[in-house]
């Protein structure tokens, strides 16, 4: 201030130099002056009771203010009385003046303030953050009869203030508006515009503010701080600058540090001879009637390690820079202890995402790839009802909630695309299905390759099988071929369990014949439940007998048999309605023991009908299945040559009950039907499988004849396949 003091002196005689030159003289005014006489009448009248009003502690702003008013009125009726028109016509204004020099007196000879306060006390404080949880941010803030609420809004960097200005930046992100409604100094009045005071304490709040807030390129949002005046007395601006602090924190803004202000006041007395001042005290957080009646009003705000903002009113011609210089230690050490009760409200600024403070993100373009987004834009927005902005390679959304955020950032890194990661997972959709593998379109139009082998950890016959036009896959990237193409991965995404674990998990499971529950195939009887078969192997002296026990109460294979099967199946597309109703969906079917059957037989005759008719339609069903399978085999499909040898002398043909076949099992079937490329084979039970031709194999059967075959695999409709043994 003393550097700037001394070059500001170098311009005051080029300024009256170009007075004497350019400007003109300036009109004769005469003063309206009261006379001694009057002035005197009214002192002695009023002085008294004034003194009384302002040694009275307990009197609070708009109590004192009526009860100045009340001696105003009274002195008014006793100049009425004696018809003193002179003294009624400057009464207001002489009252005015005992006033003033009634309280300088006390101050610079006793050292006592209006509300009985010391010189250096700051006023009862009061900190509220959080006040309305369901804004952004909130806070309220209180010194003595002054209070404030702040409440913050947050943006998206599209909704700056756009300046017209020939200088300076385009857009203004910071705003702090200040209002000073006539309610809080207990009138009513009609609203109007923006005055110069509201512009001039609000721009002053913003100053002091906008030093602590973090970097554009750290906080992005654009801030607007709302300081409404409950109530006033004295330095308003100051405790916008304390509450708004608070509600920048409160709002998750991470500021480096609160920001607190306080208003310091002069009182002073001039030697009459010389005009310079002879004594003079310096008064902290001063009152609005203080502020009305002294010499100065110096409100500086900042933190604990410097200042921010300063603002400076004075009455006199000039203070000297001495005395405004140490009006600023008094000012730091009130500051600090504002500092202190605002930390223990709220020290740190809340996490961004708890409440109702909007989520930002920004994404990082180039400018070509931005295009797209440019006419896609308004679709994503009604989508995902974020707000999405684009300016200079830079995409910034906003959203309420984080789910709107997660959608809408994957919205627009799928239109405009990234940088592709070998390892990271995109989302796709399958453009086109070849042979070898499929086409994905993702990550903003590029293509990828997703091969036949990387649809999953087992073999897979048939693309087509898995996946379809235009489903959409979360796939990895694995690299690039010698083509350059993309190589994507369905399997990467779905980790692989061995068959050990499985089996593992299928021997914790087995269930103890002592309860009722789910058996193996192996353990089920055939057709004669009551007779025990054993049959023997040609070679081999070994005997395999089939126990006989109770059946429990439900036929199911064990989980490695379901697995093998699901293995020659694969996943299946998803059929029409007119094909699925031509296959018959196994599910698990109770059993009952041959007893129980024949007398359910002879209680309901009409239900045995109505269950073979059933069993009929399905066996129709079957024949059916494994009918078309067979006309819809390729000519040059063939089945690879089975190993039979050993397996004859392992193994021996049984008898199975109806959905109990499995994988490996060696069977006797008759020939039911010749097809072109194949046979339909019908077991004892009825079920029906299928054989395909092989190149160069046998290819002479007769309907009736016996065959030894073996189940080799399964169709994708569940039909058996089965492979010729002799």
């Amino acid at each position: 201030m003393k550097l700037a003091h001394s070059e500001a002196v170098k311009y005051i005689d080029p300024q009256i130099r170009l007075a004497k030159r350019a400007g003109k003289e300036k009109r004769e005014y005469k003063l309206s002056m009261i006379s001694d006489e009057s002035y005197e009448k009214i002192r002695t009248l009023s002085e008294a009771p004034i003194e009384e009003v302002f040694t009275d502690k307990s009197y609070g702003k708009f109590e004192r203010g009526e009860a100045l008013q009340n001696i105003t009125e009274s002195v008014k009726e006793k100049l009425e009385e004696e018809c003193d028109e002179e003294s009624l016509k400057f009464l207001p204004k002489a009252v005015d003046t005992v006033r003033k020099q009634v309280i300088r007196k006390r101050i610079i000879k006793e050292g006592l303030r209006v509300d009985g306060r010391r010189l250096d006390e700051v006023r009862p404080l009061y900190c509220e953050s959080s006040t309305y949880p369901i804004l952004h941010g909130s806070a309220l803030f209180s010194r003595g009869d002054t209070q404030v609420l702040c409440t913050v809004t947050l943006g998206a960097p599209g909704d700056a203030q756009r300046l017209d200005s020939i200088v300076g930046p385009p857009t203004k992100r910071f705003m702090l508006h200040y209002s000073f409604p006539p309610f809080s100094i207990n009138e009513v009045a009609k609203r109007g515009g923006l005055n110069r005071r509201e512009v001039g304490h609000g721009t002053l709040a913003e100053k002091a503010l906008l030093a602590v807030l973090p970097p554009e390129g750290d906080f992005p949002y654009t801030v607007r701080v709302n300081s409404e005046v409950m109530a006033s007395d004295g330095s308003t601006s100051m405790a916008s600058v304390c509450g708004g602090s608070m509600a920048l924190m409160d709002a998750g803004i991470p500021v480096r540090e609160h920001v607190a202000g306080v208003s310091v006041g002069l009182v002073s007395e001039a030697d009459p001879t010389t005009g310079d001042i002879s004594s003079y005290r310096i008064l902290t957080d001063i009152l609005g009637l203080e502020d009305h009646l002294g010499d100065m009003d110096f409100k500086i705000a900042g933190t604990r390690r410097g200042i921010t903002a300063i603002q400076l009113d004075i009455k006199p011609a000039g203070i000297p820079l001495d005395i405004v210089c140490e009006s600023l230690e008094p000012a730091r050490k009130a500051r600090n202890q504002i500092l202190d009760r605002m930390d223990q409200e709220i020290s740190t600024a809340r996490a961004i995402n708890d409440g109702s403070s909007p989520r930002l993100a920004t994404l990082s373009f180039s400018s070509n790839s931005l295009r797209k987004l440019l006419f896609h834009r308004k679709k994503i927005e009604q989508d995902t009802g974020a707000r999405v902005s684009v300016s200079d390679g830079t995409v910034t959304i906003v959203a309420k909630t984080q789910p709107i955020m997660d959608k809408a950032i994957e919205k627009v890194e799928f239109l405009v695309g990234r940088e592709i990661e070998v390892g990271k997972t995109y989302k796709g959709i399958v453009s086109s299905i070849k042979e070898y593998g499929a086409f994905v379109d993702f990550n903003g139009g590029q293509q990828g390759l997703l091969h036949i082998s990387e649809l999953s950890h087992e073999p897979v016959s048939k693309v087509s099988d898995i996946i379809s036009v235009g489903q959409a896959l979360s796939l990895t990237c694995i690299g690039q071929d010698v083509r350059g193409n993309i190589k994507l991965s369905l399997k990467a995404n779905h980790p692989h369990r061995p068959a050990k674990e499985l089996a593992s998990e299928d021997a914790t499971f087995l269930p103890s014949q002592d309860l009722v529950g789910w058996a193996a195939v192996e353990n089920m009887p055939s057709k004669d439940a009551d007779v025990k078969s054993s049959n023997s192997i040609e070679g081999d002296n070994t005997t395999e007998e089939t126990p006989a026990f109770s059946t429990p109460a439900v036929i199911i294979r064990s989980a490695a048999d379901c697995d093998a099967q699901d293995v020659a199946n694969g996943p299946t597309k998803k059929r029409s309605k007119a094909a699925s109703s031509k296959v018959a969906k196994p599910s698990p079917r109770v059993s009952k023991p041959t007893k129980e059957l024949q007398e359910a037989r002879k209680a309901s005759p009409k239900k045995a009908s109505t269950t073979s008719i059933v069993k009929k339609n399905k066996k129709a069903k079957a024949d059916d299945s494994a009918s078309n399978e067979l006309d819809a085999v390729p000519e040059h499909e063939a089945i690879a040559e089975q190993e039979i040898s050993n397996t004859l002398k392992h193994s021996s043909p049984k008898n199975f009950r109806s959905g109990s076949i499995k994988l490996g099992d060696v069977v006797t079937a008759k020939v039911y039907q010749i097809r072109a490329y194949g046979l339909v084979l019908e077991l004892s039970d009825g079920v029906r499988g299928m054989h395909k031709f092989a190149e160069n194999s046998q290819t002479n059967f007769e309907v009736g004849e016996e065959v030894l075959v073996k189940c080799a695999t399964f169709s994708a409709k569940g039909v058996p396949v089965f492979s010729l043994l002799d």
